[in-house]
């Protein structure tokens, strides 16, 4: 996409799909964290994306394509876990 990204861009996918382009993996867009910013700055927010345990996608630039939607090029990175039985990721905007 062209333009800059925000986080309306993915409340719509919230709970949904993510496949990445090309591979094996599917992440659910599990929350969108939003930070508190100082008047004028642009909006920094986070997406939280949910996979299963031990097949780890790897950290990197990946395009990730909504079940019956659109595509979004994203860095993701897998973060420390604590639930048992899943992996989160994040894709951070700031």
């Amino acid at each position: 996409m062209a333009e800059s990204l925000t986080a309306e861009h993915f409340r719509p996918h919230e709970q949904k799909i993510f496949r990445v382009k090309g591979g094996r993996h599917a992440l659910k867009l599990s929350q969108i964290e939003m930070f508190d910013m100082k008047s004028g700055e642009r909006q920094a927010f986070n997406l939280i994306f949910t996979g299963p345990p031990g097949d780890v996608l790897g950290e990197g630039l990946y395009t990730l394509e909504v079940e019956n939607g659109p595509a979004f090029e994203l860095y993701v990175m897998p973060i420390h876990t604590p639930t048992p039985g899943q992996q989160n990721y994040q894709a951070l905007f700031n």
